[in-house]
C-alpha cells in the first residue's frame, strides 16, 4: 500500500512539473480552490497510473518492433500515447486535464514526466519486500 501511495505521489509531482513546463498541457487550471486543484492532479495521477499498469505493457509489446528499430525513442511516443489516454479518460470524469496537441505536447510531456518520476524514485527509499 505504501508503494502505490508513494508511485502516485511521484505521478502527481511528475504531471504537475510537465503542465507547469509545457504551455500545451493544461492541469488543474478550472480556477477553484487549492484543495479542489490539488484533488484533480491527485486523480489525474491515480488514473495515469492505473493506464500504465494495464495499457503499458500491452502497447509496448504492440510497438516492439517500432521501439527496436528506433533504438529504444519510440517508447516517448508510447508514452505520450499513454498520457493522451489518461487524458481521454479524464475528460468525462469532469477532471481538469487538456493536452492541445499530441506530437509536441503530449510527446515532450512524457519526456517530462519520464525525467522526473525517474529522478524522483532515485531519491525516495525503495519499500522494503518481505
Amino acid at each position: 500500500m505504501t508503494n502505490f501511495l508513494i508511485r502516485t505521489a511521484v505521478n502527481a509531482v511528475a504531471l504537475w512539473v510537465a503542465a507547469w513546463l509545457v504551455d500545451g498541457i493544461v492541469l488543474a487550471d478550472d480556477g477553484t480552490t487549492f484543495a479542489s486543484k490539488f484533488a484533480t492532479i491527485v486523480l489525474v495521477a491515480l488514473i495515469f497510473g492505473v493506464v500504465n499498469a494495464v495499457v503499458k505493457p500491452i502497447a509496448q509489446l504492440l510497438a516492439f518492433p517500432a521501439i527496436v528499430l528506433t533504438l529504444g525513442l519510440f517508447t516517448f511516443v508510447v508514452n505520450a500515447f499513454l498520457l493522451q489516454l489518461t487524458e481521454w479518460i479524464s475528460s468525462p470524469l469532469g477532471l481538469s486535464f487538456v493536452i492541445k496537441d499530441f506530437w509536441w505536447d503530449a510527446v515532450i510531456g512524457a519526456l517530462i514526466v519520464t525525467i522526473v518520476s525517474m529522478v524522483l524514485s532515485w531519491i525516495l527509499p525503495e519499500p522494503e519486500r518481505y
